[in-house]
């Protein structure tokens, strides 16, 4: 995928380096536009180091434009994103302004255009800007973000750029032909963690990736999308509400809490068992014992207990196994009362804390195999395919 990354004037500029970074290491081949403000945050040599390509900020560059250079980047991008696009820069694309190079190209190309909003909380909120907003978006502009936080002021709200991992990740999902515009969707996510005493617990090897490509899936397909996710550091899919936890009891809470939904999917490693009575203190290795007991007991059923919701979502889960994978995908789907189960071959380097991973998804009276992909390719397919059966059911 050939994508152009615009960067216009702000402090958030620096994130840019990183995120072309990203899409390189993605396999993407990137070409750098900065306005002339820009420039005085990040550098063109810094740019081109991280983009393998010369970088270009001048409408009026001789050499170049002799060859209507800027029309030749317009067509060459299959994506173009701005990133931190300003408040400046917004309000010019939305007024149609061509002056001065990154805004002519948003002119002259027929890729899709997304923006990564990044400016002071107060500008964020101005009606001007939040006009200009709405009219990129009815012209069919993609906004990513902003996300909420601390921002360079010392002020805290929404406004901040979203990190360059996020708006990789919304640039490189694949597109979805699902409509999910009006459902509401659930998704847990990561592994969780069963505390022994304050400083150690136990865990699994989740990563939560599976999990949150899903999440971007949903939203993408125009759902409203609440993340329940264990410990990691992810970030964001943008336009997705997310909501850490901890433990086991903790997930539950979580997704109970969740008034409505009209899908679930438990894509989370949930622990099976908690230690019965966490110590208060750090436990002290003994000298002379050689083994140390814990009392285990078991975990709420996540699953099985949103499968008995009145209304009942559509319920999909998954089954990680090293051995009878269908067998035991089957047999768990029938006790938890799922609608749908993502089963997975685990072990020896597979799934876990990976890129990629393969899918047999069975359901009452079917089955499908997603061949072994990215998880983001993943997720699209298998979001169509909950869809598909949906429909059916």
């Amino acid at each position: 995928m050939r994508i152009l990354v615009g960067i216009s004037g702000g402090i958030a500029a620096y994130k840019a380096i990183t995120l072309v970074r990203r899409l390189r290491d993605a396999g993407c081949e990137v070409q750098v536009v900065l306005t002339e403000s820009a420039a005085q945050f990040v550098t063109p040599l810094s740019l081109q180091a991280v983009s393998g390509a010369p970088v270009r900020s001048s409408l009026f560059d001789a050499a170049a434009e002799a060859g209507m250079d800027h029309i030749a980047l317009a067509r060459w991008a299959d994506q173009v994103i701005i990133a931190p696009a300003s408040a400046d820069v917004l309000a010019r694309m939305a007024n149609g302004m061509a002056n001065d190079l990154l805004t002519t190209l948003v002119l002259a190309t027929s890729a899709p255009v997304s923006v990564a909003p990044a400016m002071n909380r107060q500008m964020w909120a101005h009606p001007a800007v939040q006009v200009n907003i709405a009219t990129l978006k009815a012209r069919g502009v993609r906004v990513i973000g902003p996300a909420s936080g601390a921002q360079a002021c010392g002020e805290l709200g929404a406004g901040r750029m979203e990190e360059p991992e996020a708006i990789a990740s919304a640039l490189l999902a694949p597109t979805s032909s699902v409509n999910w515009q009006g459902k509401r969707v659930v998704i847990t996510a990561g592994g969780t963690r069963e505390p022994i005493d304050p400083v150690r617990f136990i865990a699994n090897r989740s990563s939560g990736k599976m999990g949150f490509a899903l999440a971007a899936s949903a939203q993408a397909a125009g759902a409203a999308v609440t993340l329940i996710c264990g410990p990691n550091a992810l970030p964001t899919p943008s336009g997705v509400t997310r909501i850490e936890v901890e433990t086991a009891l903790e997930m539950q809470a979580a997704v109970m809490g969740v008034a409505q939904m009209d899908v679930f999917i438990g894509a989370a490693a949930v622990a099976d068992y908690r230690v019965a009575e966490p110590a208060t203190h750090k436990i002290k290795k003994i000298i002379d014992a050689d083994t140390l007991t814990l009392t285990l007991v078991k975990n709420p059923d996540i699953i099985r207990t949103v499968a008995l919701r009145q209304p009942k979502p559509f319920v999909v889960g998954f089954a990680a196994e090293t051995e009878q994978l269908n067998h035991y995908a089957h047999q768990k789907r029938v006790a938890k009362g799922m609608d749908m189960i993502c089963a997975n071959w685990v072990g020896d380097g597979l799934a876990f804390d990976q890129p990629d991973n393969a899918l047999t998804v069975l359901w009452a009276g079917g089955e499908h195999r997603l061949m072994r992909a990215e998880k983001f390719t993943l997720a699209v397919q298998l979001v169509e395919l909950i869809n598909q059966v949906m429909k059916q059911s």
